[in-house]
């Protein structure tokens, strides 16, 4: 049980759910209950989630001196020693070797995208996040290379709309993340981030109001433009709105007033207003689409 465990650390499992946007676009279809289509799907998100564990291992590997001065961070094994980094590259490639043969298994365009998202990440991990703004800009195009392989298994086209709102919402939840890591740097000069002293609490709250904005507007924009109300002959999709609204009023309390955005994943499987909202979002948007 304890390597069990240790492995669901390493290989940073609870991770694993930013991987469900690879099932988006095949909701947003209307096919996600087409036969076949939910084995496929999930089959694509084990390929990439172990291609994605790979990366973590790379980055926890190099990073592990500097975790052990992040409140948190520093119980990840490589940080806490659990486990050594010759073991970690060991695991790394068995776990890479699985991931790209069984993405190549599913489809050649499928291995493709996720060969961008390993050298664009690799890079991420060798220096690029050093760099300020385009550390943010890389983060959020993982989610974009996300939905275009949900695309490409479920054999639809990922609209602008939705590539625009995924981009926008991951960007900010990175902004939002930063935050947590200026806050420390601010309160104790402890520099969780090499980028962390490129930013300021000023900074990254002007662009969280401001991308929190731009989402909000062009999330409206698409439930009321021609295209969307059309495609499921609804003309209530905007009724979601509410719960879009909800959400990132209750992201921005989290992230300027509670000041708790170090982890979103542990805001997502814990936070129980996000959690309904969330349900709530999804459920209309299935009534509307399916019924």
């Amino acid at each position: 049980m304890h390597y069990l465990i240790l492995l669901y650390q390493v290989f940073r499992v609870k991770h694993w759910i930013k991987n469900t946007f690879i099932f988006i676009p095949s909701f947003f279809a209307g096919h996600f209950f087409f036969e076949g289509e939910i084995p496929r799907l999930v089959a694509g998100f084990f390929s990439f989630s172990l291609v994605a564990s790979s990366i973590y291992i790379i980055n926890d590997i190099r990073d592990r001196e500097m975790d052990r001065l992040h409140p948190k961070k520093k119980e990840r094994p490589f940080a806490a020693n659990k486990i050594t980094p010759t073991q970690g590259i060991l695991l790394m490639l068995i776990t890479l070797s699985i991931g790209l043969a069984s993405a190549y298994y599913l489809s050649v365009d499928f291995l493709i995208l996720t060969g961008i998202y390993l050298l664009l990440n690799i890079g991420y991990s060798m220096g690029l996040k050093t760099v300020p703004i385009v550390d943010l800009l890389i983060v959020s195009l993982g989610f974009i290379i996300r939905i275009y392989m949900g695309g490409i298994l479920s054999g639809v086209a990922v609209s602008h709309w939705l590539s625009i709102m995924i981009f926008l919402l991951s960007l900010f939840i990175v902004l939002a993340k930063r935050s947590d890591d200026i806050r420390i740097f601010e309160e104790n000069g402890t520099m969780v981030r090499k980028t962390s002293s490129k930013y300021n609490a000023s900074f990254i709250h002007a662009c969280i109001t401001m991308v929190s904005g731009i989402i909000i507007v062009s999330y409206i924009l698409y439930c009321v433009s021609p295209e969307i109300t059309q495609q499921w002959d609804s003309q209530y999709i905007f009724v979601t709105t509410i719960f879009v609204i909800a959400g990132i009023m209750r992201y921005l309390q989290i992230t300027m007033v509670e000041k708790n955005t170090g982890s979103p994943i542990q805001i997502l499987y814990k936070d129980k207003f996000i959690i309904i909202t969330l349900i709530c979002w999804l459920a209309s948007f299935g009534i509307i689409i399916y019924l």
